[in-house]
């Protein structure tokens, strides 16, 4: 059975840890405040000088066709005193919706991150042209008149339209996008050309929300879209189509194209662009992480000195944890003058330099170094380390977790248990004895 003064020991060192974590608990949420209040900011002032995610929409095409109704009317004529009937002609528009009976489209986007801030921003210019094409299926001709939607707030650059003869079309831009005409003969189809530069954030997308590819609900015929990137990563967003075909080009590109003869579904198709690490959320991450780095240090260390024979009292324990907590202070307001990894680094050797000049006052250089410098390098540096590997953290921890208890459970193996707990606490350290004068 453990005796009384061990419990208070443990208890005492569970208490420090506490302390501990709660100390870095308020830190993290410090730093996830400060992120997130400066990312609604800073985004906002992104968007204004480059632009917002640019969701490019389908055009519609309506046909007018104008011809001369005649009509009767019953009219009474008082001084003869009888009906008569008149008859004369109006002019009658009809309008009916065009069928997009093609599509075509080539983008290309530069991915370009931005730093605002302590915040990094994905942005991007994109090449877009696209080639629609529109057929007259009534029995008459029509007058059409195409709109082809712009999105507010995006600056468009080297817009031009051009007809099926290649030559430019005149283009009116009203709230609805930029409009042009042309006329149709009956079954008659036309294709015309749209092009384009502008500049967006996060995210580009083609397709209208709820309807699809095409301006008629939820369907698209002989539809097209080639894609091509400066960069390899990239990420397709929930909810939309993913290529018929893709693959990397050249020197971290990509290629995707997206074809279909005839389709029904209301996806959009869409890219999400690749996010920078930003050092604000990562030193959050990283803080509310803390604990658990702590608990392992504390843990690794109490044991191997438990195997030596040897303890430390439970201040040693709360001056160890503020050392792992300066890494962590340091690092935060650290990434405010410098990049990541140079922060990274100089808290690192900080707090390590605390650790063994501290612990090597009461255990020695030789276990200051190999047990407390190894301990921290591994459950501060390298734990804290694997939060640059996105997607890996996790799977890192619970491999370095694993063997942790491996390498402890070899340690003590042959370890009576019993005998460490039982025997009396080491005699206080003497004072050294004072010169006479």
């Amino acid at each position: 059975m453990l005796p009384a003064a061990g419990m208070r020991r443990l208890l005492a060192i569970g208490f420090v840890w506490i302390c501990c974590a709660a100390a870095w608990a308020v830190l993290g949420s410090t730093l996830s405040l400060r992120s997130d209040t400066s990312y609604d900011g800073l985004s906002e002032a992104v968007t204004g000088l480059w632009g917002p995610q640019l969701d490019q929409r389908p055009p519609s095409a309506v046909g007018k066709e104008t011809h001369a109704e005649r009509r009767t009317e019953s009219r009474h004529d008082e001084k003869r005193g009888k009906v008569e009937q008149v008859e004369w002609t109006e002019p009658v528009t009809t309008t009916v919706d065009m069928s997009l009976t093609g599509t075509a489209v080539e983008t290309k986007l530069a991915l370009e991150h931005r730093r605002k801030g302590l915040l990094w921003f994905p942005t991007y210019g994109v090449d877009f042209s696209g080639r629609y094409t529109f057929r007259n299926a009534s029995t008459a001709a029509r007058d059409v008149e195409i709109t082809f939607p712009i999105e507010p707030g995006v600056t468009y650059d080297g817009f031009a339209v051009h007809g099926p003869d290649g030559k430019p079309l005149e283009t009116g831009f009203g709230e609805g996008g930029a409009v042009f005409h042309a006329k149709l003969a009956p079954g008659e189809a036309q294709a015309f050309t749209v092009a384009y530069r502008a500049r967006g954030t996060r995210r580009w997308s083609y397709g209208a929300p709820s309807r699809g590819l095409g301006p008629e609900p939820g369907r698209a015929t002989n539809f097209s879209l080639a894609m091509r990137t400066d960069f390899p990563d990239v990420d397709f967003p929930a909810g939309t189509l993913s290529p018929t075909v893709h693959r990397r080009q050249g020197e971290g590109g990509w290629a995707g194209t997206w074809r279909f003869d005839q389709l029904v579904s209301t996806a959009t198709i869409g890219l999400e662009l690749p996010q920078k690490l930003n050092p604000g959320p990562l030193a959050s991450k990283i803080t509310f992480f803390a604990p658990l780095s702590l608990l392992f240090f504390f843990f690794v260390t109490g044991i191997v000195l438990a195997a030596r024979r040897r303890s430390i009292h439970p201040m040693n324990y709360f001056l160890l944890g503020c050392a792992f907590f300066a890494f962590h202070l340091l690092f935060a307001y650290l990434i405010d003058h410098l990049s990541v990894g140079p922060s990274f680094a100089i808290a690192s050797l900080v707090s390590v330099g605390l650790v063994i000049s501290y612990a090597r006052l009461f255990v020695g250089w030789r276990t200051a170094l190999l047990t407390f410098g190894t301990a921290q390098l591994v459950y501060l540096v390298l734990f804290s380390f694997t939060f640059f590997w996105a997607g890996f953290t996790g799977l890192a921890i619970t491999i370095g977790a694993i063997l942790t208890l491996f390498v402890m459970m070899q340690i003590t193996g042959r370890l009576d248990w019993a005998e460490v707990f039982s025997r009396p606490p080491p005699p206080a350290a003497q004072p050294l004895p004072t010169r006479p004068a």
